[in-house]
């Protein structure tokens, strides 16, 4: 493997990490010293310079989303982005020295909320060139969802009406984009707030709308008066509800799964759950996407590393618009 030596970093025996001992509110996420992970064979370890902040990291945080025999402290974090500085021997596409970024579920070596984290070489792959590594670190998995729901689940065409509800947060704010620049659809976003109504206009939408204000349904039927083709379901609400009915025969509403409450079933309309798939072939698909429209990341709010548990509450206390993120380095 080439090594690239002007941008490798020296590992340490040790490194500064966010982790939980137990589960409960933000606070407990506290500042542990903690071994660096060693990459297994088809691993590599990444100096990480941010980590993405989701809904779901509180979730499993407060123990939501506990899963088997949990040991402790477990650092969280699932996504983010650095430079690989160390690679297991049967490790081929990936060099040391390159800028990358990788979504990992569960990974029992620790999570991104470090300074460094061993990841499997195929839930990695190289950042888009016009991205910071910043940007980097809040778009994985987000742009994974966004990516996935638009052209994989709902398959977007050119010229489509497509209704994207929660469209000022994480995914919502590159499902925008997705539909709008990658796939030529119309794009009526649901977002509230004067802020969100200028970024999504700016990032592709046709329309905002914000869905908290009375007569929300009436505006999104005028700005469709054909109809809907399809929506993205970012977040569940009664409106919402009532644009599923918008949709034409064989219109199509898929949803990540954990919105709650989901979007209703209706008849002759196809209802679709999922989750964002990773591999080296979707976060390189994902890539090659986002150059291509060159991919705007809006992050909300960032902050250092040690600040984790106020990234969370600021997470759970909710209305962003875009990512929150760690910055590592």
């Amino acid at each position: 493997m080439k090594k690239r030596a002007a941008i490798t970093r020296p590992v340490p025996a040790e490194m500064n990490a966010m982790a939980i001992d137990k589960f409960g509110p933000p606070s407990v996420l506290t500042p542990h010293t903690v071994p660096v992970p060693r990459p297994g064979p088809a691993e590599v370890l990444i100096a990480l310079d941010a980590a993405g902040v989701g809904i779901w990291d509180a979730k499993i945080r407060d123990g939501s989303w506990a899963e088997g025999d949990v040991k402790f402290p477990l650092i969280m974090g699932t996504d983010g982005a650095g430079v690989i500085v160390e690679a297991g021997e049967r490790v081929r596409r990936l060099a040391i020295g390159d800028r990358v970024w990788g979504y990992a579920f569960g990974s029992r070596k620790g999570g991104f909320y470090a300074e460094y984290v061993a990841v499997d070489a195929d839930k990695v792959a190289p950042v888009p060139s016009h991205l910071t590594m910043l940007e980097a670190g809040a778009g994985a998995v987000t742009g994974l969802t966004a990516l996935q729901g638009v052209v994989d689940h709902l398959d977007v065409r050119r010229g489509e009406t497509v209704l994207i509800f929660g469209a000022s947060g994480a995914v919502g704010t590159l499902a925008v984009q997705f539909a709008a620049h990658y796939r030529r659809a119309r794009v009526i976003a649901v977002a509230s707030g004067s802020k969100a109504r200028v970024l999504l206009a700016k990032l592709g939408a046709e329309a905002v709308v914000d869905g908290r204000a009375r007569g929300a349904r009436d505006q999104i039927e005028e700005a469709a008066p054909d109809g809907l083709d399809a929506i993205l379901a970012l977040a569940g609400s009664a409106v919402l509800n009532a644009c599923v009915g918008m949709l034409k025969r064989g219109g199509r509403v898929a949803y990540p799964n954990g919105v709650e409450p989901e979007p209703r079933k209706r008849p002759r309309v196809r209802k679709i759950g999922y989750d964002a798939e990773v591999n080296s072939a979707a976060l390189n698909r994902l890539g090659r996407a986002a150059e291509a429209i060159r991919l705007t990341v809006p992050i909300a709010v960032s902050y250092a590393l040690a600040q984790a548990a106020k990234a969370h509450a600021r997470v759970e206390h909710g209305h962003l618009v875009g990512r929150v993120v760690l910055r590592i380095r």
